[in-house]
């Protein structure tokens, strides 16, 4: 065995999915600048400069930086992301849109720390579990922190409220969690109560109830509730097998609600048919596959949890949105990794994949 450099093959997939992205991203956002002009400069700006031009340099600075960096400073890293996220709340530097408070805004620019928060939970549970080592399957040093870990990181989303991306979030905690040597009965016990808990959330919270009967029947209300869905299933029917061509989608125009954010996947659909659909799930199907190769090939425990962390974050966003778009799974309202519009994400996630970049300098090769 002996040591290689970074993976080649994941950086080639990263690359593709940014680039593939930022093309879709550009179509689908033409049906903005019909619209809004000058909403569009703002919207094209944010995500060619903040998300992939700085997001590009941040996975090279990640890639260079020694992940076990972020084993040490773990707790700080947890810490500094909480409080980015609580800022949401603070009077004149968090904002609402749209009845939820996900936003801060520093004189012309926008972040959502949630992002932060996310890798911020994985880092620190991630370093958490590789140091109680064996430990990590009893239900005191193991199932506990974990609990209350995944607990901080729900009231925070879910004050928000942002209840998809703390699904997401606890979906990837999960996969480390086990992945560290949790134990499954712990996890049914808690799925049971989690079950339970968001049956709960949905009563409370009208707006979810809402998006589990439309998913239930998505015709019930077409003009309304069920509007989405049923534009987003057009535009994907009317893609057909090859699709109307690039910058071809109608459905952005008029008809698709977030044609550049949640709804994105749609518009690929319509423009590049199933070939090109199929492509891009591929393309995160071989994301997922080598990064979980590079993590089962990292001798050191931290940085194989790390990178099962962040890969199913990922991944799972990933499929939760698709899924959506074409009625698998109710709307959520989560973007679409490396293509949906959010500067913040698409540098976070940017980065992310230099984490693991880093971390691939350090698998073995057999």
């Amino acid at each position: 065995m002996k040591r290689i450099k970074v993976d080649i093959p994941f950086m080639i997939s990263v690359g593709i999915l940014a680039i593939a992205g930022f093309l879709i991203f550009s179509s689908a956002s033409l049906g903005l600048l019909s619209k809004q002009a000058l909403v569009y400069g703002s919207v094209a700006f944010n995500q060619t400069f903040f998300g992939l031009f700085l997001g590009s340099l941040a996975l090279l600075v990640t890639m260079q930086v020694d992940y076990k960096f972020y084993q040490k400073y773990s707790p700080w890293i947890f810490l500094a992301t909480i409080v980015a996220t609580l800022l949401v709340f603070a009077p004149h530097i968090g904002s609402y849109h749209g009845g939820a408070a996900r936003w801060l805004y520093i004189g012309p620019l926008s972040l959502q720390p949630s992002e932060l928060l996310k890798i911020g939970y994985i880092v620190y549970l991630s370093a958490w579990l590789a140091k109680v080592k064996d430990k990590a399957g009893t239900f005191k040093m193991g199932f506990v922190p974990f609990v209350v870990l995944s607990a901080i990181v729900g009231a925070i989303l879910l004050k928000q409220p942002d209840t998809a991306t703390f699904a997401i979030t606890f979906v990837a905690g999960l996969a480390v969690y086990l992945t560290g040597g949790g134990r499954w009965k712990y996890v049914f016990l808690l799925l049971a109560v989690g079950a339970l808990g968001l049956g709960l959330i949905a009563l409370e919270r009208p707006y979810i109830m809402s998006r589990i009967t439309t998913y239930m029947n998505p015709a019930d209300n077409s003009l309304g509730s069920g509007y989405q869905i049923q534009q987003s299933l057009i535009a994907v029917g009317s893609g057909g097998l090859t699709g109307r061509g690039y910058g071809q989608s109608i459905q952005k125009f008029n008809y698709l609600p977030e044609p550049i954010g949640d709804s994105i996947f749609a518009v690929a659909g319509e423009e590049f048919g199933f070939i090109g659909t199929v492509t891009l799930i591929l393309l995160f199907i071989f994301f997922a596959f080598r990064g979980l190769k590079i993590a089962g090939r990292v001798p050191n425990t931290f940085g194989r949890l790390l990178v099962v962390g962040i890969v199913i974050l990922i991944v799972s966003q990933a499929y939760v949105n698709i899924s959506a778009m074409v009625g698998v799974l109710p709307l959520s309202g989560v973007p679409l990794p490396f293509v949906s519009h959010g500067g913040t994400a698409l540098f976070m996630t940017l980065a992310e994949a230099g984490i693991i970049l880093n971390v691939s300098k350090s698998a073995k090769k057999v």
